[in-house]
């Protein structure tokens, strides 16, 4: 499945979190370390909902960016 992420410029690093997984987050010194790191919390992250008898969502989040 592929979550949509949201990353974000976190002062002197970066961070990133998954809308449809609550909780699931991860930070990285730039994008591509955040991008590393978000994509091993995600698979964490639906290993403990698994463990736990908990079906991962499907992914129902969209992302579109607007011109302003």
């Amino acid at each position: 499945m592929k979550y949509a992420v949201v990353i974000e410029r976190a002062g002197a690093n970066y961070s990133a979190y998954v809308p449809d997984l609550p909780g699931c987050a991860a930070t990285g010194d730039d994008v591509e370390e955040v991008e590393k790191n978000i994509k091993e919390a995600i698979q964490f992250h639906i290993e403990g909902m698994n463990e736990d008898g908990i079906t991962a969502p499907v992914p129902s989040t969209m992302c579109e960016y607007i011109e302003a």
